[in-house]
């Protein structure tokens, strides 16, 4: 075994793609511990620096101290506590549904709904940019794949019209794409989903908290709230906690208590995490300046890469979201430009295949509501820098 394993391994650092764990220390909402050298972070997902807030660390410890760290248990033997449907009710309240269901990550609640709700004889639609979890998720389900352009209503309608034949079928999409920065164009997929009579999903991980006039998602930033069918978030982000949840019906939430393996056969969510993210719920609602921070300071890097560097912008959109993507090229010189930014003090680490497509190899600047004005001047000198060092290749 070991030495098939070696020889892959060796395959991919030949590729530029090797990947190891480098232990960190996180010091505040935007500076970072690497290697023992203080570094600005820009690849954070806290998008609202609530992990180091005061009003969300003390319900945890709280919570700590009341319950202790575990669930000691799945939520239908023992594990269901006060917090857990508390934050449920808050959880459906925010994004105006009538129930949800939290799960230990992200990534099990897309493994939880699509394999529960689909199967042999059903169909998903996917954007060609959706998250692992959701391909993952599908595949899980044994239902047939179908996968669209990226964004493409019209590419949508053309394998609708192909998978007529299908039980069940149902559109899935992310609604802030997490490489890209780019939105999901929600009122055209609504619409059509409508007309076909299908189901329409969208994972609100990198969106919730972040868009919209009351932080909610995608649907409060298009005015479209309760007209999705089953809405995904996570508490992980710009909520700093742990933790996801799907939000829809309440015959879909009670269909999943009794259907989801992955929710069924799992130990519940810890209260820390639980109180933590109600508390942030509750922030979110409070601090609508964050948010308004947030985006200038958002809006300020993307106007700046575009300005400056034609090449290396080409994947950013005209949606003004946290997430910046700067296009490398090829997966080497991404790593030369995280480099040469670790170098000038900033935490940026290239993303590469599988992550994003061959060729497409970028950083991935995030942008939270705690960079100050000068942090964000800084970065933008520094990358001007590394860029004209190191030129895209012809």
């Amino acid at each position: 075994m070991d030495q098939f394993l070696a020889e892959e391994n060796r395959k991919t650092r030949e590729a530029s793609l090797w990947r190891t764990l480098r232990t960190v220390e996180n010091l505040s909402a935007t500076e970072i511990l690497v290697d023992g050298r203080k570094l600005l972070n820009f690849s954070t997902n806290d998008y609202l620096g609530y992990s180091c807030h005061p009003g969300v660390v003390g319900p945890a410890i709280e919570a700590l101290n009341r319950y202790g760290p575990g669930g000691r248990s799945s939520r239908l033997i023992s594990g269901n506590l006060d917090l857990h449907r508390e934050l449920e009710r808050k959880l459906a309240a925010f994004k105006g549904t009538e129930a949800s269901l939290i799960f230990p990550t992200g990534f099990m609640a897309n493994l939880g709904l699509v394999s529960s709700v689909l199967g042999e004889g059903d169909a998903i639609l996917i954007d060609r940019l959706n998250h692992a979890s959701l391909i993952d998720a599908a595949r899980l389900s044994k239902c047939r794949i179908f996968v669209y352009e990226h964004g493409s209503v019209p590419s949508l309608k053309k394998v609708l019209e192909r998978t007529e034949v299908y039980r069940k079928r149902l559109v899935a999409t992310d609604s802030l794409f997490s490489m890209d920065g780019d939105l999901a164009p929600l009122p055209d997929l609504v619409r059509v989903c409508r007309e076909r009579k299908v189901w329409l999903m969208i994972d609100d991980a990198h969106a919730t908290g972040v868009l919209g006039e009351n932080g909610v998602g995608l649907a409060d930033h298009f005015g479209m709230m309760g007209q999705v069918d089953i809405v995904m978030g996570t508490l992980s982000k710009a909520l700093g906690s742990q933790g996801g949840f799907i939000c829809g019906s309440k015959e879909l939430i009670e269909y999943l208590v009794n259907k989801s393996r992955p929710f069924i056969f799992t130990t519940a969510l810890s209260p820390v995490n639980c109180a933590a993210s109600i508390a942030a719920l509750d922030l979110v609602k409070k601090e609508p300046e964050r948010r308004r921070k947030l985006l200038n300071s958002a809006r300020q890097v993307r106007e700046a890469v575009k300005e400056k560097f034609p090449s290396e912008s080409r994947l950013i959109g005209p949606d003004v979201t946290p997430i910046i993507p700067v296009h490398a090229g090829s997966a080497k010189r991404a790593l030369r430009l995280s480099k040469a930014l670790s170098d000038e003090g900033f935490f940026i680490p290239a993303i590469r295949p599988p992550t994003v497509p061959k060729n497409e190899s970028r950083l991935r600047i995030s942008v939270s509501s705690e960079h100050s004005e000068r942090d964000v001047r800084l970065l933008l000198d520094s990358l001007s820098k590394c860029i004209e060092r190191d030129p895209e290749e012809s």
